[in-house]
């Protein structure tokens, strides 16, 4: 299953025991993308991060490299052309970018912020859903 990864999502990978981190390590099950702007926000708030996943700033460094195994990043210029239409879509401005990752992929996205399931364009699975979805085939995260 293709999706794009939601950036509170990717901060979620940071904590050891969270179900997305599991998730996102099912790389023969979910192919993942984000965009390099998001890995470039974690980077920006690795203090915060830090906190609140309770991890140094070297073990920060070190989930980051996992994560680049296990969702491949995009260049936002590729998706630019889409950003119209990921406007009307998008809850607020700053989620333009993940709704246009979608659009440009033609697939849907992880997240599990409510406001993205107020459009019918793009399918969003929450962390729940997935769960959900996967323990249908028997498979246990």
């Amino acid at each position: 299953m293709r999706l794009v990864v939601d950036t509170n999502i990717l901060f979620s990978f940071f904590k050891k025991d969270s179900s997305a981190r599991r998730l996102i390590a099912l790389v023969t099950l979910l192919e993942l993308y984000t965009l390099k702007s998001r890995i470039e926000e974690l980077i920006k708030h690795k203090e915060e991060v830090c906190s609140k996943a309770k991890i140094t700033e070297k073990a920060f460094f070190k989930s980051m490299q996992e994560l680049m195994v296990f969702v491949n990043i995009v260049d936002d210029e590729d998706v630019a052309r889409f950003a119209k239409e990921a406007r009307a879509l998008a809850p607020h401005i700053e989620d333009v970018p993940c709704f246009a990752l979608a659009l440009a992929l033609d697939c849907g996205i992880w997240s599990n912020e409510k406001a993205f399931k107020k459009q019918s364009k793009v399918r969003v699975y929450s962390t729940a859903e997935l769960l959900n979805l996967l323990s249908g085939f028997g498979i246990r995260v």
